[in-house]
């Protein structure tokens, strides 16, 4: 979310709006940190910083996840070559799952 321009720009409005409209709600954003390794824009480290602001001010809690770290679990732990965005999803999604589940 913190890195390209649709996740930081358009994504922290759209948290911006809802705080606004519901504001006696919880709201608790995932946020992907953009790494060097993995970057294919300049301006990724520049909009993530840019985003900041906005979860601070607009979130109640924010949920961080490094990009180099889920692409490390996908090599080491998981003994995938070349993992690909859909592979970095699955694990994104096996954590979300994880931390928002109820028993």
């Amino acid at each position: 979310m913190t890195g390209g321009g649709t996740g930081s720009g358009f994504g922290t409005l759209i948290l911006e709006k809802l705080k606004d409209t519901y504001p006696d709600r919880l709201t608790s954003p995932w946020s992907i940190y953009p790494t060097q390794k993995v970057s294919d824009v300049v301006v990724e480290p520049y909009n993530a910083i840019l985003t900041i602001a906005h979860l601070i001010k607009d979130s109640d809690i924010t949920m961080v996840t490094d990009n180099e770290a889920l692409f490390r679990i996908s090599k080491k732990v998981l003994k995938q070559k070349n993992p690909n965005f859909a592979d970095l999803n699955w694990i994104l999604s096996l954590v979300m799952g994880g931390v928002t589940a109820f028993n």
